[in-house]
């Protein structure tokens, strides 16, 4: 299976042509492929004229990662350039200016890196002082005495680098690399820390400034600790490490410390540029900097997430986090970073960080957890449309398309919609709507910061309604009593009634009542049991009931179940370990116990024949034994009596097998199969 073409680099290259890279079995490969004009010009073909060696810009093995980014006519690829996958380098290619890498085999620059992003990033309004930025893990060769450890690294370079003019030619001359951090502070003073990097996001906080932050999602490595988390960096705190002191080490047996002595001007990593020097080109730098260059790539300081921790975190959980994507939403009580990110189970959970006390004081807040995949393919990929305000999201198995905002689905009430904190979402004084800040529409009602509906809601004629069912459980057997609240953040509470007359009681939860995150289960039902069974939904202070159920208790007699209205659920099986119920579905309990009782059928074997033989009687007698819903259910008896010809036939079948069985000798009454 590897033995294909797995596309590992798409950019849109211009206004009519895509550039794609693929492993091409083993033997990488590029083209330029024609989209056309407009959407509606359904052109989407191959070059073969232009088609290329894609070796520097798409890796040989499907196993390896690529990031890469295309500005202008250039492309900018961290990939593996061999088929053993041991020369990996950061590698630019295309336009009109010559190839140029990093250092080859110098584990100092390069030590097996993951690469998973690339940008590039504007420091100024002259274009000499274009960086790019690449985010990978790798080996950390200065992690003396700690084992193999993988470190999560950004690394930088000019996009104007033409390399040495004697050394380092053809080579970044200001490649610079630095550790990302991004760990939880332990009660015991030590942290524990998210070092493999799966994946960043680059968002632009303002134009004008040109104010830049990152989102990262990090996993941690443990075989007995799981746990992944997402931290956010200002680019300020990025620069600021680039300038800080270089790493240096003397021998094999020194250990990394900050480089004490005179650092070259100009100084490495810094662009020739007339705006912070009189250099015109990389190939004009002293010897002395070049040198430097070459034997410093590595900065001493890190880089720290904002606050020094990260902005979520989910430890002790199935799946780990892959990928993320982020939205500004602006809300009634300011702007929002909304992040969606995507798991290695198929699932995307969007989430906001809300100030508590202050916004330098955040709160981590899960809005909703999708399953967009049903076979739990990881996520490999996820962009934001914020003109069609969509998701796409995709993974080895298919492309997704997910709305950012679904607003109807926090329910029908203010409470409930306020409740929800989502802040592309408002109450309308009528349902909720998608929030937008632009238009003057009466009785607009949202509060992300605080999420009180007792305030919010409190003049609200639209009343929230308490949806009321009945539930028949059979006595001995186990049911289950669903409820799953709107909002993540509820804390769900049971209560019980025994009579409409009778004050309101907290269930007591035991062996055998448990609550689930779905519902109440109660694993052996008791006469005790029937009553009002009420689920109340609590946060922030407020409380709303969501669900009546009311419990009837019948004995495991089939005569009893036989009394019970045609469309009432009940669980008879006390085996199913109450899982969920089946709802909306008529099982005929009178019919099927009749069937279970007959005295003729003492192994399950038969049972099923049985129920072969009278679907296959005639619809007639099918329709009676399996009613579809609505139609009247008659006794048992009369719809055995068009199948007794061929049950007494089938009997005879097995009569004959058995013998067969037994006494080694073919009955000549039996059918023969092919193969006999």
């Amino acid at each position: 299976s590897d033995c294909v073409n797995y596309v590992k680099i798409v950019h849109h290259y211009n206004r009519t042509h895509l550039y794609a890279c693929g492993t091409g079995a083993f033997h990488p490969t590029c083209a330029f492929v024609e989209v056309g004009h407009r959407m509606e010009d359904h052109v989407f073909r191959i070059d073969p004229s232009k088609v290329e060696d894609g070796k520097g810009k798409s890796p040989y093995d499907p196993r390896h990662n690529a990031a890469s980014v295309l500005v202008g006519d250039e492309l900018y690829a961290g990939v593996a350039t061999d088929l053993m996958g041991r020369d990996f380098t950061i590698f630019r290619s295309l336009g009109k200016r010559p190839s140029i890498r990093t250092e080859q085999h110098d584990s100092r620059w390069l030590n097996e890196p993951k690469f998973v992003g690339s940008f590039w990033v504007p420091e100024s309004e002259n274009p000499d002082d274009d960086k790019i930025f690449f985010f990978f893990r790798e080996t950390a060769v200065e992690a003396q005495g700690l084992g193999k450890s993988t470190y999560s690294r950004i690394g930088q370079l000019c996009r104007n680098d033409m390399g040495g003019q004697r050394s380092l030619v053809n080579k970044w001359t200001t490649f610079l690399k630095t550790r990302l951090i991004c760990s939880v502070p332990g009660a015991d003073g030590s942290d524990t820390y998210f070092d493999e990097l799966r994946n960043v996001f680059l968002w632009l906080q303002t134009r004008m400034t040109r104010s830049y932050n990152v989102f990262s999602v990090a996993r941690i490595q443990s075989s007995v600790f799981k746990g992944s988390a997402v931290c956010l960096y200002s680019m300020n705190d990025i620069r600021r490490a680039f300038l800080g002191p270089f790493a240096h080490k003397e021998g094999p047996n020194y250990q990394w410390v900050p480089f004490q002595g005179k650092v070259p001007y100009p100084r490495p990593g810094m662009c020739p540029s007339k705006t912070f020097g009189s250099f015109d080109s990389t190939k004009g730098f002293p010897d002395d900097v070049i040198q430097f260059a070459r034997h410093h790539p590595l900065m001493y300081n890190p880089v720290y997430p904002m606050s020094r921790r990260p902005v979520f975190v989910r430890t002790n959980v199935d799946y780990s986090f892959t990928q993320i994507a982020v939205d500004r939403v602006s809300a009634a009580d300011g702007q929002y970073d909304v992040m969606f990110i995507g798991t290695d189970k198929g699932t995307v959970l969007k989430v906001i960080n809300v100030p508590k006390e202050s916004w330098n004081n955040m709160e981590e807040l899960l809005l909703e957890e999708l399953e967009v995949f049903k076979d739990a393919s990881s996520i490999i990929n996820m962009q934001i449309s914020s003109k069609r305000q969509q998701l796409y999201v995709g993974s080895d198995t298919g492309l997704a398309q997910v709305p950012l905002h679904r607003c109807s689905v926090y329910g029908k009430a203010c409470a409930e919609c306020c409740l929800a904190r989502d802040p592309y979402c408002a109450w309308d004084g009528t349902s909720c709507t998608r929030y937008l800040p632009n238009t003057k529409r009466r009785f607009r009602r949202q509060d992300v910061r605080n999420g009180d509906p007792n305030t919010l809601c409190s003049g609200d004629h639209h009343k929230h309604r308490v949806a009321e069912r009945k539930l028949y459980g059979v006595e001995g057997s186990s049911t289950f009593l669903e409820c799953i609240p709107k909002s993540l953040q509820a804390r769900v509470t049971w209560t019980f009634q025994k009579h409409p007359q009778n004050p309101r009681e907290e269930v007591r939860l035991d062996d055998r009542i448990l609550q689930t995150d779905r519902g109440l289960l109660i694993r052996r039902v008791l006469k005790r049991d029937i009553g009002l069974y009420q689920c109340h939904a609590m946060e922030h202070g407020f409380t709303q009931t969501l669900l009546g159920i009311t419990l009837e208790v019948v004995p495991s007699t089939s005569s009893s179940v036989s009394n019970l209205p045609s469309d009432a659920p009940v669980r008879l099986d006390p085996r199913s370990g109450g899982g969920p119920p089946m709802t909306n579905q008529k099982l005929w309990y009178r019919d099927f116990m009749q069937l279970v009782d007959h005295p003729n059928l003492s192994t399950v074997d038969q049972i099923c024949e049985q129920v072969w033989a009278r679907k296959n009687a005639g619809s007639d007698a099918a329709d009676k034994v399996f009613p579809a819903p609505g139609k009247d259910v008659p006794p048992l008896g009369p719809a055995i009596r068009p199948a007794n010809k061929k049950w007494k036939h089938l009997q005879e079948i097995r009569k004959g097998r058995n013998r067969r069985t037994h006494d080694g000798k073919p009955n000549p009454r039996a059918p023969r199969s092919a193969g006999e």
